[in-house]
């Protein structure tokens, strides 16, 4: 990827990564594999700090309940986004998503304060 040189300076004290894909393609589900590797083991993050998107085009006729990821892609919490159904499901599942990293950072903190003190 051209972009390559960039991803140190993306990554650096990144608390959390997102990654969107279409699951149509077969090329995309390759990808995140990748993807999962370089921004999140290499890290390295923990899985909890991940969140697979499966977006789906509207008029696609996407199964939504049989995509089935492999190790280690289906250890990570995966939700499916659809525009032309309720957006709301999605909307719940990104707050639930940012409120567990906003409590990792916090647990992160008072970890590295009460180390400092002791």
């Amino acid at each position: 990827s051209r972009f390559e040189t960039c991803w140190p300076a993306l990554m650096k004290d990144s608390h959390g990564v997102i990654i969107i894909f279409n699951p149509e393609l077969p090329s995309h589900l390759k990808e995140i594999e990748m993807w999962y590797s370089c921004f999140v083991q290499q890290q390295p993050l923990l899985d909890s700090q991940c969140l697979l998107v499966a977006h789906h085009k509207p008029g696609s006729a996407g199964d939504t309940e049989n995509l089935s990821l492999a190790y280690p892609l289906n250890k990570i919490k995966l939700i499916h986004s659809n525009l032309e159904d309720d957006p709301e499901d999605v909307r719940m599942e990104f707050m639930k998503y940012f409120k567990s990293i906003i409590a990792f950072i916090d647990e992160s903190r008072e970890r590295e304060e009460m180390s400092i003190i002791s």
